[in-house]
């Protein structure tokens, strides 16, 4: 196989092997316990909110753009929050939020989707390439080991190829095989001057909403490249040199099974910790406790006296008067952030930021 020549979808290889099918059993009832789970939740938003930190931490870190739980915090409590690193995993989360919602609205992913996603990861307009000369290299070496497609028109001749096999209700093939050969497809199609590590993995996660796989976006994927990375970058160039589907297949479909054992469990410890902070809200503070302020308290990391006030309908006196005295309390921990007094919800900070 030329390695400069990526062939249209479907694979001609068979991506259905005994081996492939055996781990997707096990990847299939992983994927389901975490789906169960998730649909238990009356407040989707704040696991979706909390877990997707993470993936843009992580998925961000592949790409070299490494920050701090601490920096991406100020990063989205603080518009002017100066380190860029941090602005572009909060990005990242954004282009996430916002594909979800297009997935949400028309039932499908097209080129066009992908190209408004990839523009807010990466904050430009420059979209699909249209200049040649992009090639893949090693890193330590500099050798050239893949050069994608260069011609624009060849570019969307192949997304517009991805764009129906991704959403052809194709009874035959499950679609969590299909799930590894779409990412493969799109990181050699390689269509973006930039950010396309990152948008294919949005990708993967909207995908198994698509599918009906997971109802929003949850599962955590980018923790496990980075553990494997370098059998990641091994097993798609050996996809596209030797045509491995079957290694390729059965490594992102570990990836999903292990990935959906840690979400799941992160999942029920912050589960876990809304129904300990709202027991205690109930205990010491009846007066303040409403289903309202548990779900604004755990919606993000932090909160400010403004998001009280619109979130509970209530004067700005009275919300700066309940985050007082949660403080106090101890549920809440507050710091000055430029001009504007921040309060997070540590325990919630703690666990996402931990993840153990």
């Amino acid at each position: 196989m030329d390695k400069n020549m990526l062939k249209a979808l479907p694979p001609e290889a068979d991506i259905e092997t005994k081996k492939i099918l055996k781990q997707l059993a096990k990847t299939n009832r992983s994927l389901a316990e975490l789906k169960g789970f998730s649909d238990t939740i009356p407040n989707k938003n704040i696991l979706i909110n909390a877990i997707l930190i993470n993936e843009a931490k992580d998925s961000s870190e592949i790409e070299n753009i490494v920050t701090t739980h601490d920096e991406i915090y100020r990063a989205m409590s603080l518009d002017s929050f100066g380190d860029s690193a941090a602005k572009e995993v909060v990005s990242y989360r954004a282009a996430l939020w916002h594909g979800y919602n297009l997935i949400l609205k028309n039932k499908s992913i097209t080129t066009n989707m992908i190209v408004e996603i990839q523009s807010i990861v990466e904050g430009n307009s420059a979209g699909i390439r249209r200049l040649p000369g992009t090639v893949l290299r090693n890193d330590k070496t500099c050798e050239v080991v893949y050069a994608p497609p260069s011609s624009e028109v060849e570019i969307r001749r192949l997304l517009g190829n991805l764009e129906n096999y991704m959403n052809e209700d194709d009874m035959q093939i499950d679609p969590l095989i299909k799930l590894a050969v779409i990412h493969y497809q799109f990181e050699s199609i390689h269509p973006f001057y930039d950010g396309n590590g990152r948008t294919g993995r949005i990708i993967n996660m909207l995908y198994l909403v698509l599918k009906n796989l997971i109802e929003s976006p949850i599962l955590y994927l980018s923790k496990y490249i980075i553990t494997n990375k370098l059998e990641y970058y091994n097993l798609l160039q050996e996809v596209r040199t030797e045509e491995n589907w079957e290694d390729w297949i059965i490594y992102v479909l570990k990836g999903v099974e292990e990935t959906s054992r840690e979400t799941l469990e992160m999942a029920r410890r912050i589960n876990h910790e809304v129904q300990l902070m709202t027991n205690e809200i109930k205990e010491k503070l009846p007066k303040l406790y409403s289903k309202e302020l548990i779900d604004l308290l755990f919606f993000e990391f932090y909160t400010k006296t403004r998001f009280i006030q619109e979130g509970l309908s209530v004067t700005r006196k009275t919300a700066a008067s309940y985050l007082n005295t949660l403080e106090k309390e101890g549920i809440l921990v507050s710091e000055k952030i430029g001009k504007e007094r921040i309060y997070q919800n540590k325990r919630l900070f703690d666990i996402v930021r931990y993840n153990k």
